[in-house]
Parts: structure tokens; sequence; C-alpha cells
């Protein structure tokens, strides 16, 4: 596995990562209790055993800690993600499996750790790095599956590449946000195969 991280978080201070790693996990413990907006550092301080000082010489503030949380988790969905694309055999049920994983991960986050998911809309709401470079490389796997189905000959050629895959990323976005994730449960199943369906037909040559 590659030693540089995906989801870029800025960070500070000596390069321990044994330590770094202990703070993250006994932070995500924390906020998954009592949610990310309620915990101070001064919290986390005390739960870790650390002193608040000590924390800083490692995470310039605690919105860094909840990045790397994040970062963590959307790495965890785009592996889900890469999973379900290479077990699939053919570009049109790469991407239909894509949009699947991708709205089954949501909506698993929000309804088993909402603690959790609450760190996602932050980073959606406030734009962090570890959502805009998870959002760039979800665009990416669409650009290969698009590239894939046009070489195949399973996807027209007409319309500029990076028209298409603007345009459906576009589609896809609301199930990759968690705030407005949560405003699709009641249809976010049945919607993402009938979407699904929708984009692939508009993809026929």
């Amino acid at each position: 596995m590659s030693k540089e991280n995906p989801y870029p978080v800025s960070n500070r201070g000596p390069a321990d990562h044994d330590v770094r790693d202990q703070i993250v996990s006994a932070a995500t413990e924390h906020f998954s209790l009592y949610g990310y907006e309620k915990t101070t550092v001064s919290d986390l301080a005390k739960a870790i055993g650390f002193s608040k000082a000590y924390i800083y010489k490692f995470f310039s503030s605690k919105q860094v800690i909840g990045e790397m949380i994040c970062a963590n988790c959307l790495q965890k969905i785009e592996a889900e993600v890469r999973v379900a694309i290479e077990e699939a055999d053919q570009p049109p049920e790469k991407l239909r499996q894509m949009f699947k994983t991708i709205v089954e991960a949501g909506l698993r986050l929000f309804f088993q750790d909402r603690k959790l998911y609450e760190i996602a809309a932050s980073s959606a709401s406030e734009r962090w790095q570890s959502a805009i470079a998870y959002e760039e490389r979800i665009q990416i796997l669409l650009h290969d599956i698009l590239l894939e189905g046009r070489q195949s000959g399973d996807f027209e050629r007409k319309t500029p590449l990076d028209e298409t895959v603007a345009a459906i990323y576009l589609v896809m976005r609301p199930y990759l946000n968690p705030l407005i994730l949560q405003h699709t449960f009641d249809y976010a199943e049945k919607a993402q195969a009938q979407l699904s369906s929708l984009i692939l037909r508009s993809l026929s040559p």
C-alpha cells in the first residue's frame, strides 16, 4: 500500500505515528459516544489521558482530528466501491454497482453510527480536504468506467467524456453528500436502481 495519504490532512508535531493513531482511535470512540460538535479538545485530553498541550503537539485543532477520522471512514467506503467495481465484469454493471455501493455505504453510516455521520456531515458542509479528495477520487473512478465502456463499445462516444463524467457525477452527488443523503432516505435504495438504469440508457451507443 502506498504511504501517500489519498485524503491529505494537515497535521503538525513529531512524526510519531503510534501516538497519532492512538489519539485518532480514542477520538473516534469518544466522538461516537458524545458527538463531534459537543466534544472539545479538553474533553479528548481527559478521555485519552494526555494533556491538552500534548494533543496540540500532533494536531493543530479538533477539526484536524475530525478530518483524520473522516478520511479513514471515506477510505473504507472507497475500498468497498473499488471491490464492487472489480467484481463486476462489464462497464455497465460496474457503473451500476458503483452507484449501489455508494448509496448503501452512506445509509449504513447514517443508521449504524450517527455520531460519526455527524463528522462526515461537518466535512461536507465545511468542505474539509478529506471530503474534497474523496469526491475527486470517486470522479476518477467514474471517468475510468466510462472510458472503459467507450472502448468496449458499451457506451456512446459522441458526448465529450469530461461532460459525461460531470453530468453523471451530478446525479450521484446527492448520495455522496451526507447533508443531502439524509433527506433521501425514503427513496434512496429505489432511486439508485432507477437512476442507474436511466444513466445506462442515456449511455447506450
